[in-house]
């Protein structure tokens, strides 16, 4: 390879592999993302049990790390939903002070 040639970035699989290991991988996906009308005991029952299975999962830092460096708006993601991934502040959006 020349100098000032790019680097091609990483094979998109060895980025997304982590997938391939997780617990959610056979599961339907309703059971991770509400409907539009959920609201109140029935969704968090349900993400309850969907945050279960996360706490089983052998891949949930990963996923819990993809979810919030995307900004992953819906859906239960490495055991956390929407809200509580509203709360974490990434250190690379941390304000030096």
């Amino acid at each position: 390879m020349s100098r000032g040639m790019p680097r091609l970035p990483a094979p998109l699989m060895d980025l997304w592999d982590w997938q391939s290991q997780a617990a959610c991988r056979d599961v339907n996906p309703e059971l991770f993302f509400s409907p539009e009308s959920e609201r109140g005991v029935r969704k968090r029952a349900r993400e309850m049990v969907a945050k279960s299975l996360c706490g089983t999962c052998p891949v949930q830092p990963e996923c819990r790390q993809h979810a919030l460096s995307v900004g992953e708006p819906y859906g239960v993601w490495g055991g956390t939903t929407e809200s509580e991934r509203d709360n974490v502040v990434l250190p690379e959006h941390r304000k030096s002070a």
